[in-house]
């Protein structure tokens, strides 16, 4: 492992030579989500009021976005589920945008949740118009990190479309969104939570503390994972942890331009066809369940995976980590209190873990974890492209 490749080197470097190799943003922005979180805490309980308004008497909730921020709200979409009696889905921008109301589960009246990091790509502002003329009885909120965004400012003044803004820190300049991502899943959450924001800002302040312990113990361990020479990634998770897996998965792709090959799983769904992408030279990332009966599921599959000799290695993120799920080689990331965080709060934490694999790997592929596309393929900001009408969705 190059022994520049750890969080306390790379942090030394001065603040224009971390920019100029490419990792300043990225490593500022993961390591800055204990306070960001605090912060979006705060800034969602001031808007209880406006939030409750919109929420009064609703028969639907619709998470939507795109990317990273589609997996935003599915990280917490089952914690919604269980807090409201309105039917909660998690529906991208894109079906949105081409298929309308028919891409939309049914009840009325409904709030829509757009979570966007810019609020510019070309999805975001188009499915609001789109809805605000095609499904009156739809009201919408914005929660998004950039104040000067199109989901901010193009509908002041409608009483049907509210804005939170978060910290401007959390408008990552990096490419792949990290703590973007992690604030509009918390700030999210808060929806089932506006008649209780005492426990929301308990919840947070939990989540908090253990983001900056999980920094702080297992970063430099994720560089060595990172420096392994695995060629592919898989990521499995459970219940609301399924979203953070494909998060880690798609942060892995981004940030390695492509070179380490990912796919995110349940842990039974791996069973059907997926085990064949696990190879010799194939990491295996395990968001490990509290609850027992979950657990005892995963344990099972991590132990068929040892039984065949699947796999390089395995990561296992969770608390009091059984051994026998462990083999040679394998690397036990210990997270104390994720039981009493509970499973579905669990997500915003296993993507820290996949962030930081992305970035030491990206890192050690010679990449510029910032900008790592040197195709540019791929952009900060998805390039505008044409709005169509279609006939399930509109123009």
């Amino acid at each position: 492992m190059n022994p520049n490749f750890n969080v306390k080197n790379l942090l030394a470097q001065p603040a224009e030579a971390q920019l100029s190799r490419g990792y300043g943003h990225t490593l500022r922005e993961i390591l800055q989500q204990p306070a960001t979180w605090r912060d979006t805490c705060e800034r969602m309980i001031a808007s209880a009021a406006a939030v409750a308004r919109l929420m009064d008497g609703i028969e639907t909730l619709v998470l939507t976005g795109s990317g990273s921020s589609l997996f935003a709200g599915e990280c917490v979409r089952m914690a919604l589920r269980r807090d409201l009696p309105a039917t909660v889905e998690a529906v991208a921008a894109g079906d949105l945008l081409t298929h309308g109301a028919a891409a939309m589960p049914r009840g009325r009246p409904g709030l829509m949740v757009s979570l966007a990091r810019s609020g510019n790509s070309p999805e975001s502002a188009a499915v609001v118009t789109q809805m605000l003329a095609a499904e009156p009885q739809m009201r919408h909120l914005a929660i998004t990190c950039n104040v000067a965004g199109r989901l901010a400012t193009d509908y002041a003044g409608d009483w049907r479309v509210q804005a939170v803004v978060l910290d401007d820190r959390t408008n990552d300049r990096s490419l792949a969104m990290t703590s973007s991502l992690t604030n509009l899943s918390l700030g999210a959450r808060f929806l089932g939570m506006t008649q209780r924001p005492a426990d929301y800002r308990v919840l947070c302040e939990r989540l908090s503390r253990a983001c900056g312990e999980l920094l702080e113990s297992a970063a430099d361990r994720m560089a060595q994972v990172a420096a392994s020479g695995f060629q592919r990634a898989v990521f499995l998770g459970s219940g609301s942890r399924v979203a953070a897996a494909r998060e880690a998965a798609l942060k892995m792709l981004e940030m390695t331009d492509g070179r380490v090959a990912t796919i995110a799983e349940t842990y039974l769904g791996v069973r059907h066809g997926p085990l064949s992408f696990i190879h010799e030279d194939t990491l295996v990332v395990c968001f490990l369940a509290s609850e027992p009966g979950l657990r005892a599921y995963e344990a099972d599959l991590m132990r068929e995976l040892d039984r065949k000799q699947l796999g390089a290695a395995k990561v296992v993120f969770g608390e009091a980590i059984p051994q026998d799920v462990l083999r040679a080689g394998d690397t036990a990331i210990e997270c104390p209190g994720l039981a009493e965080i509970g499973d579905d709060n669990a997500p915003l934490l296993d993507v820290v873990i996949g962030q930081l694999l992305a970035l030491f790997r990206s890192l050690g592929e010679g990449l510029k974890p910032d900008a790592p596309c040197e195709s540019g393929a791929i952009n900060r900001v998805v390039e505008s492209f044409p709005v169509y009408e279609t006939a399930g969705g509109g123009r």
